[in-house]
């Protein structure tokens, strides 16, 4: 079988099944922004495709999103015919459609499956645009009209889609119901026998200090530190946290741009808002205990991990990051927002404790009592990694649900493209 893969920033969701569907014989080729060279990687061939066209200026800001994804879409339809031309013909195309480079691979091919990795539809209930009063916007009555302009994109690709794949059943549930009876629910998958608890990992963290499992160790991450994920209702946990807990070290992974929402005002950025925000309330020797890391190679993060004590995770109604995941597989003790697709993932009192996104002293008071446990902290983490091993796995669980998703995709016939 022949498959295209198509993801601006290959592989990313394709890290693992690409490589294998080649290994299983399949002539897996990716399209890419990625590369500038064509290239082999683990069985599959990339190929680059280049950008043409750029932004109209003084566009309706409604638009401006979906002219960048038609921009984007228009250019992969290039590279895809340049592709045609030299006898590329695949039998499935797998596509992560979130940046619009699919919407015509369609015409190029009509007799391919497509399958879309179908991360989130955007809706204008008020668990999406009001969670957060603190940052709601103030067109609240535009904000439907605006929203079916940025779901545009969703909603044509809908047209072209064979079969979907959400990696959780909150994202699947956040797309229209005549989407839902085409939508497989299977992760991406963790894996465990890497992301694994090691009683002697070590952190090197500001100021050369080596923190180890015998610290008291709180960890926080995000993609980067914003209010999507919690990072102000953490922040203003911090200074009771530090002063409850004199030994306490924080370690904090994340960047200092803006995955999801707005960015923040006048060109500053969320972390140091919420640095000034608690400034007052923090001594020096307060600072000296917490460390914000950046963006960290995978190894680092992994051994963050390691060294928790307890894991603080929020996340407002979303997508949910594979983080949390992670931090089971490695045995944290996990505080978490209660939120929806937290509760798809935790049990309260069995794999971690939740509480109220918004509650800074239910935080406060959960990361204490857990810090106060470690019977319970080992009770939940060790049950936390049973589940993920379960459910979650990489190998035993989520790779072949993904094989067997692609490979039957191939047997469906291909939904025409509609004028």
């Amino acid at each position: 079988m022949k498959i295209l893969c198509i993801h601006q920033n290959f592989p990313g969701q394709y890290k693992h099944l690409a490589p294998a569907l080649a290994a299983r014989g399949h002539e897996v080729v990716a399209l890419t922004l990625k590369v500038k060279k064509p290239t082999k990687w683990q069985g599959v061939s990339i190929l680059p495709y280049a950008i043409r066209g750029k932004s109209a200026p003084d566009i309706h800001p409604w638009l401006q999103d979906f002219e960048t994804k038609l921009i984007r879409a228009t250019s992969c339809c290039n590279g895809a015919l340049a592709l045609r031309e030299r006898g590329f013909t695949p039998d499935v195309i797998l596509a992560h459609h979130g940046w619009g480079e699919s919407l015509f691979l369609k015409d190029v091919w009509p007799g391919a499956r497509m399958g879309l990795y179908c991360e989130l539809y955007h809706q204008s209930l008020p668990d999406f645009t009001a969670f957060d009063p603190e940052f709601q916007r103030a067109q609240t009555q535009s904000d439907p009209l605006r929203l079916r302009l940025k779901n545009l994109n969703n909603r044509l690709h809908e047209e072209i889609m064979d079969a979907g794949i959400s990696p959780t059943a909150f994202q699947a549930e956040t797309f229209p119901d005549h989407w839902q009876d085409r939508i497989t629910v299977a992760h991406d998958g963790v894996n465990t026998d890497l992301v694994v608890p090691k009683p002697d990992a070590t952190l090197e963290v500001t100021g050369g200090r080596v923190l180890s499992r015998d610290d008291e160790v709180i960890t926080f991450i995000n993609r980067n530190l914003e209010p999507y994920r919690g990072y102000h209702i953490f922040m203003r946990a911090l200074p009771e946290l530090l002063k409850r807990r004199p030994n306490v070290q924080v370690v904090l992974i994340g960047g200092d741009e803006v995955s999801y929402g707005s960015k923040a005002p006048d060109g500053k950025t969320w972390k140091q808002i919420f640095i000034d925000e608690i400034a007052e309330r923090m001594t020096p020797e307060d600072w000296a205990r917490v460390h914000f890391l950046g963006r960290v190679p995978y190894e680092r993060f992994l051994a963050m991990m390691q060294i928790s004590r307890v894991h603080v995770y929020l996340t407002y109604p979303f997508v949910l990051s594979w983080s949390l995941l992670e931090a089971m597989s490695a045995e944290c003790a996990i505080v978490a927002s209660g939120t929806k697709p937290v509760r798809e993932v935790l049990s309260e009192g069995e794999t971690g404790v939740m509480v109220d996104f918004f509650d800074v002293d239910g935080i406060i008071e959960k990361t204490c009592a857990l810090l106060d446990d470690p019977q319970a902290r080992a009770r939940m983490g060790k049950a936390a990694r049973a589940f993920v091993r379960e459910h979650y796995d990489l190998q035993t669980r989520c790779l072949p649900r993904h094989i067997e998703w692609v490979e039957q995709l191939a047997t469906l016939a291909p939904r025409p493209v509609q004028d």
